[in-house]
């Protein structure tokens, strides 16, 4: 019996990059001696990606499509994808063309040497400015330290996964979709392959230069690691012996009749100082607090408006 290869492509405002990751993508998938499908997981835009993906779907009835009933983002798409996909094998790949296509050759040979994850790790990163590297640099050294699951650094969503891997994945009831932590928790056998990512081919990057690296880093920080309230308690018991500390040394430079320097100054540095790591920990648990509440509020974490190419009626 054939293996099969799914293909899952999250989409938004891509019309420049789809026709472009097709011709790249069926090459590469028609040598590979399997079946195979593409699964776009849209996220309904103002542009023409959702007519040019049934256009190729006219062409080639391996191409499917997902619709979703707004925009719901590129994690819970990559989840609806996986949901549906029927391969042995999943490959999840941006559609800008930054992961190369021709990868995933290697990441299926080392699949069928036995890995059941194989995921791409980024050798150089072209196109990248400065300031999103050294985020992203700082951020996964952070993770890797903190995290209660291993992370692997320079990587992104596009890896390879075997089938018990995904129904691992799609099983957990995470409603923030980091796929790097959620792979990462399920296990298995894992690998990398590395390589040179390449700058975006057409049309502009939906990311937040400024803070998306950040909040990627933050969603893995608070899903995968206590390890920020630990230092809020750490940090408490840190500051209240201080200040007791403090306060005996002021007591005896008092008695010893010393000069000190009191006043205003000293009150307003002390307040604001604590103010600041106070608002901090709030904020810290703040996090946490609403990921709970996210949590148990259990809403859908997306919801498909149609489905083009799957058994239920489109």
């Amino acid at each position: 019996m054939t293996d099969r290869l799914s293909i899952i492509v999250p989409a938004y405002k891509e019309e420049a990059n789809v026709e472009p990751l097709y011709q790249r993508l069926r090459p590469v998938l028609d040598d590979l001696d399997l079946d195979w499908e593409l699964i776009f997981s849209v996220d309904p835009g103002p542009d023409r990606t959702e007519e040019l993906i049934l256009l190729l779907r006219d062409r080639d009835p391996r191409v499917k499509m997902l619709r979703f009933s707004r925009r719901f983002g590129q994690p819970m798409a990559t989840l609806a994808g996986l949901e549906v996909a029927s391969g042995d094998a999943m490959v999840v790949i941006d559609c800008d063309l930054q992961d190369p296509p021709e990868l995933i050759a290697e990441l299926v040979a080392r699949w069928r040497e036995g890995f059941d994850v194989v995921y791409a790790q980024r050798r150089s990163r072209a196109g990248e400015t400065i300031p999103k590297r050294i985020v992203a640099w700082a951020g996964y050294k952070v993770i890797k330290r903190i995290a209660e699951v291993e992370i692997p650094p320079n990587t992104g969503d596009f890896r390879l996964m075997s089938r018990r891997v995904v129904d691992n994945v799609v099983a957990l009831k995470e409603s923030h979709g980091f796929l790097r932590g959620l792979v990462g928790l399920v296990g298995f056998r894992q690998t990398s392959v590395l390589y040179d990512r390449d700058p975006r081919v057409a049309g502009s990057s939906k990311y937040n230069r400024l803070l998306g690296s950040l909040v990627i880093g933050l969603n893995g920080v608070v899903g995968f690691s206590r390890y920020p309230l630990h230092l809020i308690s750490v940090l408490g018991i840190v500051f209240s012996g201080l200040s007791f500390l403090l306060a005996v040394v002021y007591l005896a430079l008092k008695l010893a009749g010393v000069a000190f320097p009191t006043g205003n100054p000293t009150i307003v540095i002390v307040v604001a100082f604590f103010s600041g790591i106070q608002l901090l920990s709030l904020g810290v648990m703040g996090e946490y607090v609403g990921r709970i509440y996210d949590e148990a509020r259990q809403r859908p974490k997306f919801i498909i408006e149609s489905r083009y190419g799957f058994d239920e009626a489109e």
